[in-house]
């Protein structure tokens, strides 16, 4: 009878009160929040110049960090169990997006590279959209050949093949930077995963010269590679986004010029509102600024990661997976865009996430804050529900 009783008072898991993570949500609407203000400092001399009103692109910003945020609510509301069911039909939905910007009529082709796609109203970049799908493929991978990752090479090798394809299609547009952030994140999943360390390096030996190769294929790769180098060899021309960035680094100091002070913005630094915004930020806001910007995106990623090790823990393996992605994705983009703009990486042309004006990187950076959002909740839900699991048990044998 007491058996009976004790199991009466277990609670269902979708009665479970669950809990998002608030740290995790600070720090993104403290780099969102910033966002908003850096890109209204950096982009009114650039639209005023182009005659299309001082606030141009930060309400173009705000509009899309208003569906991001409304894309981020839907996501905070799907079972992730939901997500992992669809993951092949994501990864084939990937593809066909990257496939997309090939298509006459559909795709764009702005600077010479095709890396979007026509909506209409505005262009989109589906690679924003593929990572959060490769995430949720490799993630479901993972689950399901768990073994076969942690013990055996070939384990390894087919997670990679699919990156491989995806990193192969990014280089026809081409878009090298996101190729490279795709590698990198999948490399750092499958050794979250549990993959042995001879595994991954055996798969890097080839990975290494190949990536080398597509670098040095393309003429303006090298000239990136060789203006990264020594950028005040031709200043004037090759070197001339990379030296207005560090003149802005330099000029800013300790605690900067005063928000709206720079002078760099003022028609020196390209994309001073987009790839080059962190150099408008330790301009106006020195050190300082920068410090605050590596921290928020430490809080955010070490959240994420450490949510992403917690459910892995709780046997929320899948959960787990999913965190650990978007995570790297974010932190190792945050790097790249940080590295790019002090001249320690070349040019890469990655935006700063939830920081630079955009459209796609803006939406799908939210999307992602979002997933991370749910794994915090499901995994709360899911402590609460071993908690009174233990609570039933201890009656039971009461």
């Amino acid at each position: 009878m007491a058996h009976t009783d004790a199991t009466s008072q277990a609670t269902r898991r979708s009665e479970l009160p669950g809990r998002f993570d608030r740290g995790l949500l600070l720090a993104a609407l403290g780099l969102a929040g910033l966002g908003v203000v850096m890109v209204a400092s950096s982009s009114i001399p650039v639209a005023d110049n182009q005659h299309i009103g001082p606030f141009y692109y930060m309400t173009r910003h705000l509009m899309f960090l208003a569906g991001g945020l409304l894309i981020a609510f839907i996501a905070t509301r799907v079972e992730l169990e939901h997500v992992e069911r669809y993951s092949f039909v994501l990864l084939m939905l990937a593809i066909v997006l990257l496939l997309s910007v090939f298509v006459p009529g559909l795709g764009m082709r702005i600077n010479g590279a095709r890396r979007w796609i026509h909506l209409g109203i505005s262009g989109f970049q589906p690679v924003e959209a593929v990572k959060l799908m490769l995430v949720a493929y490799l993630s479901s991978y993972l689950v399901r050949h768990r073994e076969g990752v942690q013990r055996q090479l070939l384990g390894v090798i087919k997670p990679v093949l699919v990156s491989g394809l995806i990193v192969g299609l990014l280089l026809l547009q081409p878009d090298f930077g996101s190729a490279a952030l795709i590698v990198a994140t999948t490399i750092g999943m499958i050794w979250l995963g549990g993959a042995r360390m001879r595994n991954l390096f055996a798969l890097a030996l080839p990975l290494m010269p190949a990536l080398a190769w597509a670098a040095m294929t393309e003429d303006y790769r090298v000239k990136r590679l060789t203006s990264f180098l020594d950028p005040w060899a031709d200043p004037f021309n090759d070197g001339f986004q990379l030296t207005q960035a560090l003149i802005a680094i330099g000029r800013g100091e300790w605690f900067g010029v005063g928000l709206g002070g720079s002078v760099q913005k003022l028609f020196y630094l390209p994309e001073a509102h987009t790839d080059f915004i962190l150099a408008v930020i330790a301009e106006e806001l020195g050190l300082f600024g920068v410090v605050l910007v590596l921290g928020l995106f430490a809080w955010l990623c070490g959240r994420g990661l450490m949510i992403g090790a917690r459910a892995v823990q709780a046997g929320l393996y899948y959960q787990g997976y999913v965190a650990f992605g978007i995570s790297l994705f974010i932190a190792l983009q945050a790097l790249v865009s940080v590295g790019v703009n002090l001249g320690v990486l070349p040019t890469k042309g990655l935006t700063l996430p939830l920081i630079s004006s955009g459209g796609s990187s803006v939406l799908m950076t939210c999307a992602m804050v979002g997933v991370l959002l749910r794994v915090s909740y499901e995994l709360t839900r899911e402590e609460a529900q071993s908690a009174s699991r233990e609570r039933t048990e201890a009656g039971v044998w009461a």
